[in-house]
């Protein structure tokens, strides 16, 4: 494969700040707003710019656009989300999820993935570790956000695994290390709540607190 040199596309001027600091997991997406094949390569275009081991390059997209072969997707990636929730909590219904469990939002994107607009799977060959594919699947949320486009990165469960890969004619030897669906969302971006970095970061030693903290 040839290798080409890319410019920053004219489609992403949102500050990166902004988009990192309002980015969220979207999980209501709008199957009424198409997302066009021009604006899929930009958002995939973002993600082949980041690092990788070696600039070996090692992940492969697949992008799933046919209506019919969401639909029928979402309906693994049912099986799959409910399958990993009865392996955790033993749920099997809506109605055993807790009234305040985060699993509440994530079961909306178990029952509605298959009307989302675009799935994109992320995969890579011979046994490639993360470390080269999350920087470029962190680049396609951050460029699909500044598009104002959401998205979330989930998992399936292995329960489904044979009959995805049997659907798509995806090779043995092609590793999926996640599922990423993409469409406008039915809300609004951030901003979001976390935790006070100085409450999650060490410094030198475990348990140290970071300068900032020691000084406010």
């Amino acid at each position: 494969m040839k290798t080409v040199r890319l410019s920053p596309p004219p489609e992403l001027t949102m500050p990166i700040g902004e988009a990192m600091f309002t980015q969220r997991a979207t999980r209501r997406l709008d199957p009424d707003k198409p997302i066009t094949d021009e604006t899929i390569k930009v958002i995939l275009d973002a993600a082949t710019k980041a690092p990788n081991g070696g600039n070996a390059q090692p992940l492969r997209f697949l992008v799933i656009r046919s209506s019919e072969k969401i639909t029928e997707f979402g309906k693994l990636y049912h099986e799959a989300w409910w399958a990993k929730r009865k392996d955790q909590f033993g749920w099997s219904v809506d109605e055993e999820v807790p009234e305040d469990s985060p699993y509440r939002m994530a079961a909306i994107l178990a029952s509605e993935l298959g009307n989302a607009p675009v799935v994109v799977l992320a995969f890579t060959r011979e046994g490639v570790s993360g470390a080269s594919v999350f920087p470029a699947i962190q680049n396609l949320l951050l460029a699909a956000r500044s598009l104002g486009i959401g998205s979330v990165l989930t998992l399936l469960h292995p329960v489904v695994m044979s009959r995805v890969y049997e659907m798509f004619s995806i090779p043995g030897d092609a590793e999926l290390h996640c599922c990423i669906p993409l469409g406008y969302p039915r809300g609004n971006f951030g901003p979001t709540s976390r935790f006070e970095t100085s409450d999650i970061t060490y410094w030198d030693t475990w348990g140290s607190p970071p300068p900032w903290l020691e000084e406010s």
